[in-house]
């Protein structure tokens, strides 16, 4: 279940109503959201503390928030804010129709031109990097 912050009604920390799974993984799940101030579709990324194996792993997370904030480019995913409890961490992005890549591959072959489409967004992304 989704532990809520400190927030009146059903909002996460009095500012974002949060919406349905998008995905799972071992330590974290993410959900849609929207910010009640602003209206905008967000992702939020929940990653229980307490699942978290070791101090490692809770570092690991770290370095992925601390990398993600200073990131600006087009095909990468923005971070907006983090958000804590003492047994939770929300990680509100950027949402981005249309799912994962992985996916997408996953369901079988692309056209030649997406093909050429995701391959020079992923490389420019990855150069910027």
């Amino acid at each position: 279940m989704l532990e809520i912050g400190h927030a009146p009604g059903n909002a996460l920390f009095g500012k974002y109503e949060i919406g349905r799974l998008l995905g799972c993984g071992a330590f974290a799940k993410v959900y849609h959201a929207r910010n009640l101030r602003t209206g905008l579709s967000v992702a939020v990324k929940v990653i229980n503390k307490k699942k978290l194996p070791s101090l490692t792993m809770m570092s690991n997370v770290k370095r992925e928030i601390s990398i993600m904030s200073r990131l600006n480019h087009p095909y990468i995913v923005k971070l907006y804010e983090v958000l804590a409890t003492k047994t939770k961490i929300y990680v509100v992005m950027e949402f981005v129709k249309g799912g994962e890549l992985f996916a997408k591959v996953a369901k079988g072959r692309f056209t030649e031109d997406l093909s050429r489409k995701y391959f020079q967004q992923l490389i420019s992304a990855v150069g910027y990097c």
